[in-house]
């Protein structure tokens, strides 16, 4: 008889399969959108197809990311990681938004709209990775009980 276990998922198994998830709805956002944005608005559609993607996207799996890194870290120092990131991401998207708020080439309905849909599908397919997941857990009785043994 062969007998194979089951390998057993990581505790970071979860943080993963999001991450994974997220890229693959990015994937398909990318393609949805630049499609959707090219027919609609010709060459700047697409700009703003990609830009929005990357900007939504980004912002979205840079989170998960820096929680699979974080979640190797003591907590304290985890928390003061993801603080840095999101502060860090704001201004990078601010500063990225400053920046083409001087340029005409890209659609700014069809870049509004992609960013709206890469967070709502990334997001969305993020927490379908973590949730879809199998991570056992063991719950350790106490040691001391709280009730004496009953003698009859």
């Amino acid at each position: 008889m062969n007998f194979t276990p089951t390998p057993v998922p990581g505790p970071d198994a979860p943080l993963k399969a999001a991450l994974r998830y997220g890229l693959i709805g990015l994937g398909a956002l990318i393609v949805l959108s630049v499609a959707i944005g090219a027919a609609a608005a010709g060459m700047p559609g697409l700009w703003g197809a990609l830009i929005g993607s990357a900007i939504g996207g980004g912002f979205i799996l840079t989170t998960a990311a820096v929680v699979l890194f974080g979640a190797k870290l003591p907590p304290s120092t985890a928390g003061m990681v993801m603080l840095a990131s999101w502060v860090g991401k704001m201004l990078v998207a601010l500063l990225v938004i400053a920046i083409l708020n001087q340029f005409d080439f890209y659609d700014r309905m069809v870049l509004f709209l992609t960013v709206i849909g890469a967070l709502v599908i990334v997001l969305g397919a993020e927490t379908y990775g973590v949730v879809r997941q199998k991570v056992p857990y063991v719950t350790v009785p106490d040691s001391t009980p709280e009730t004496p043994p009953r003698e009859d």
